[in-house]
Parts: structure tokens; C-alpha cells; sequence
């Protein structure tokens, strides 16, 4: 099923450097001269109302963009993948892509802000300390994807854990907001719920960081919950991944490395996010000092970019 469309052409346009829709349209008619790729259907694909319907424009595309892999992957692939992909093709880092697409939305008349939704959108390492009495002082790693759907500001994120009784899995609504960025989570088939409300997120989307409120699911009793969140960037989630409670005293540093996260100081790594997920209100208030999360924003931000290759 087709999917991501309006961000994988705005990725495509600006990969090529194409500055209207019909230059975009010329550029499939280099490969096409009888290309179904349409210049006014191309506004509704653009905008995220609709996708191209015929298998011949796919295939097109594959060969505007000079991939190996076929025109039914470009329709069907998640938008890391086929950012990653393109990127890789023609010789440049994901974050650069990433800047050229938010910079060439930004000048691209009647854009819809999607730059830094392009960034939002990925795979996460998700921390946190453990609700449950059970697993009382042990971290909780789950999976957390966050996919961009149409309009200015669509997304919706879908969590996994393996729980002992089996899969967990949440989903619901990521609304950006100025000055935070706020997640709904519903358990799929329970009624499990969680609010997550995060520091704004900035390019290029490394972690992401704030507070969980829920209740504990493995409890005695009910007990509304609240502890710290770190959301980490995975460039390639391993899809065999055992997502749940973490061994005692485990590194964070290194269960990232196994996750191809490998950071340059991993000690300091781990004293860094130890702190931040273990530190407790201050006068009843819980409240994480901006210059806190900065910090760790900082450590992450300049590994991605170093990496983008």
C-alpha cells in the first residue's frame, strides 16, 4: 500500500533541485516522455490528499531517482527507509537531505512547515524507569515509531513491548505544538492509557525528552504514575529486537550500541542519562530544568551530524 507520498516527492525534489511542480514533472518526463506522473494530480499527492494510483508513475520514479530497488518499493516503503535510501544512492547523508527538503519546503510557495516533520519522523529507543512494582529500579526500553501522515502537522506514533504476558502495543496522535510536543498513546485491544508532553522537538530530531503520566499495567493496585522519558533517534531498528525490561544495572551506552547508536564517551553517556531519568521533583513540582535536557540534546545532536554519512 502506498504510503508517504507527499514527503517521499518533497524528498525527490529536493534531492534533485527541482524548484516547481513542473520541473518535478520534467524530471519524470526525462525518463518517461509518456509519464503518467499528471502536473495537476501532482498538487494532490503533493498536499497528501491523494497518491498516484497507476504502477507505471512508481516505476518512473525509480528511475528518476537512478534506485536499484522497484517502483512498488517506493509506494510501499516506511520514510526513513526511502530517505535513507536516496541518500545513500546519490552520495549524501540523511541530515543533509533532511536540511535541503526543509529548506527548499521553506522557499517552495504555499508550503506546509513539513521540514522538520521529515526529521520527526523515524524509529526510537524509548527509556524510562519501570512503573511496576515488579521491576522496581529497572529501565523499560521500548520501540517507538512516529510516522507523518497528510496535512501540516498529522502524526501518529505506535509503541511496542514484550511484556511477560506478551506484546504490548500503543498507538495514537503526535500533535507539535510551540512550545511542547505532546503523544496520546492508547493500548491496541486494553485500556491502558499514556500522555507523553516532551521539550519541542529541533532539527535534526536526535532525542527527544520529558515526562510519562499513566498508571502501572503489572500492579496490585492502581497507582497514577509519573516518571522522566528519552526518546532516542535509531537510524536502523533491528525489527528481531527483544523491547521491555532491561536487565538491573544495565548501560544505557551500551544497549544503544547494540542498537547501532555507538557514542564516543559511553561513561559519560551513562552518568549524563542516569541523572536525567532518575531525578525527582523539587517542592512537590516536577519540572525538568531546560539547560538539563539541553545538555543531553547537545551529546546527541552532534553525534547524529557527525554520522549522517
Amino acid at each position: 500500500m502506498a504510503q508517504h507520498i507527499a514527503q517521499k516527492l518533497r524528498l525527490t525534489s529536493a534531492l534533485l533541485g527541482t524548484v516547481t511542480r513542473k520541473d518535478l514533472a520534467a524530471a519524470f518526463r526525462s525518463v518517461n516522455a509518456r509519464t503518467a506522473f499528471d502536473l495537476g494530480r501532482a498538487d494532490k499527492w503533493l498536499q497528501g490528499r491523494a497518491h498516484p494510483r497507476e504502477q507505471s508513475v512508481y516505476d518512473d520514479w525509480a528511475k528518476v531517482l537512478r534506485l536499484e530497488q522497484p517502483g512498488a518499493w517506493i509506494a510501499e516503503s516506511d520514510l526513513p527507509s526511502f530517505a535513507s535510501a536516496i541518500a545513500a544512492r546519490h552520495g549524501i547523508g540523511v541530515a543533509e537531505l533532511e536540511r535541503r527538503a526543509h529548506a527548499h519546503s521553506a522557499a517552495s510557495p504555499g508550503h506546509d512547515d513539513r521540514g522538520i516533520g521529515l526529521a520527526l519522523a523515524g524509529t526510537y529507543a524509548w527509556y524510562t524507569r519501570a512503573w511496576s512494582p515488579y521491576y522496581r529500579g529497572q529501565l523499560i526500553r521500548g520501540r517507538l515509531v512516529i510516522e507523518a501522515g497528510p496535512g501540516a502537522h498529522a502524526f501518529t506514533a505506535i509503541y511496542r513491548e514484550t511484556s511477560p504476558t506478551g506484546q504490548l502495543q500503543f498507538s495514537g496522535p503526535v500533535t507539535p505544538a510551540k512550545r511542547s510536543l505532546y503523544l496520546h498513546l492508547k493500548e491496541v485491544g486494553g485500556e491502558a492509557q499514556s500522555f507523553l508532553c516532551l521539550f519541542p522537538h529541533t532539527q535534526p530530531v536526535s532525542v527527544l525528552g520529558g515526562y510519562m503520566v499513566g498508571t502501572a499495567i503489572f500492579a496490585p493496585e492502581p497507582q497514577p504514575s509519573l516518571t522522566r522519558i528519552l526518546l532516542v533517534r535509531l537510524r536502523d531498528a533491528p525489527a528481531a529486537e527483544q523491547w521491555g525490561p532491561l536487565p538491573p544495572g544495565i548501560s544505557i551506552a551500551a544497549d544503544l550500541a547494540s542498537l547501532g547508536v555507538v557514542m564516543e564517551h559511553p561513561e559519560a553517556v551513562d552518568r549524563q542519562l542516569g541523572q536525567f531519568l532518575s531525578a525527582d521533583g523539587d517542592g512537590g513540582v516536577n519540572q525538568i530544568p531546560p539547560s538539563e535536557f539541553r545538555a543531553i540534546l547537545d551529546v546527541f545532536d552532534r553525534h547524529w551530524l557527525q554520522h549522517a554519512g
